[in-house]
């Protein structure tokens, strides 16, 4: 199973980014999709996550209202638009592929893409 991230970059304070996950049409169709934050030094934390059929959505509380989740199941990619980016958001964006949308943790992700780096300039 694959999963390719994109969409990262250099953004000042106040700004919008959407990054997306590309997978394979089988792993798509079966998987919670996630994303989660890597600060430097620090371990990964939760942001987003999405059930397999898109009606369900979980969000870490400090993103609500800034960052959306959402599926596209003809493209097999999952997005997550970001606004109102604050500093504190830097790090490097990992999406996951699992099978329970309601878990934070990521030991409840079977698979991951290999990032893209954020980061939020003030």
């Amino acid at each position: 199973v694959q999963l390719q991230a994109s969409g990262g970059g250099l953004v000042q304070a106040g700004g919008s980014l959407r990054l997306s996950c590309t997978t394979s049409e089988g792993t798509f169709s079966s998987y919670a999709m996630a994303w989660f934050r890597q600060a430097p030094g620090k371990g990964r934390e939760f942001v987003a996550s999405i059930h397999w059929n898109g009606d369900s959505t979980n969000y870490r509380d400090s993103r609500k209202g800034r960052f959306t989740i959402s599926r596209d199941s003809v493209k097999n990619t999952v997005y997550l638009q970001m606004n109102s980016l604050k500093p504190e958001d830097t790090g490097v964006y990992y999406c996951a592929a699992g099978a329970n949308y309601g878990c934070s943790g990521d030991g409840c992700y079977l698979y991951w893409g290999q990032g893209t780096q954020v980061t939020v300039s003030s």
